[in-house]
């Protein structure tokens, strides 16, 4: 398997999680709106660019 895709599989699951975390966070309202905010959009270029990582990675052989 590939480095890259397996760097991209990491920040696929990083990304999922943080926003399964700021969904808990605002349902739950027990974390504050700014640290949820900042979250989210780390959790989104994770998840983003793992996926990116994933797609646009040619196999070898």
């Amino acid at each position: 398997m590939n480095v890259k895709r397996i760097f991209g599989t990491v920040l696929t699951v990083l990304g999922i999680g943080g926003l399964i975390y700021v969904g808990n966070g605002l349902i739950n309202k027990g974390v504050g709106s700014t640290s949820l905010i900042v979250v989210g959009i780390i959790a989104l270029l994770f998840f983003s660019s793992g996926i990116s990582l994933v797609k646009n990675t040619k196999d070898e052989g």
